[in-house]
């Protein structure tokens, strides 16, 4: 299986120059723990904004959400992988890496982002038994 067969292809993406606080609205909005920044221009790299970096600088650093942008807190540069990689390869790298979601890119282009419970969901429902 491909990581195009599992991957979501509606990804919620922010301007890097929005607040911490139109991030959370957007993310509260479309139903997402996280959010793909967008590049500034072709030559840019993908970032991601996550509840996590989100609570780390509301928490920890004690930030202002108004007055924080995205590109201050978001993890960047995203780590992609191309549509046709084989599912297995993506979810040994997540692993190994410790990460929840990867972007998905066909050529320069982003396609998808493909998240650990993607796959997850994906092996359960495969697990179960058939309905005849």
């Amino acid at each position: 299986m491909r990581v195009k067969d599992l991957m979501v292809r509606d990804v919620a993406t922010i301007s890097p120059f929005a607040t911490i606080r139109e991030a959370m609205q957007n993310m509260r909005a479309r139903g997402v723990k996280s959010l793909v920044v967008e590049r500034r221009d072709a030559h840019d790299a993908f970032g991601i904004i996550t509840y996590t970096n989100i609570l780390k600088t509301i928490v920890a650093e004690e930030g202002d959400i108004d007055l924080i942008n995205v590109y201050d807190v978001c993890a960047k540069p995203a780590l992609t992988i191309p549509v046709e990689l084989d599912v297995r390869h993506a979810a040994r790298l997540m692993v190994n890496m410790r990460l929840r979601r990867l972007l998905v890119m066909d050529g320069n282009e982003l396609a998808g982002i493909l998240t650990m419970n993607d796959i997850v969901s994906d092996i359960l429902k495969m697990a179960e038994p058939d309905q005849a």
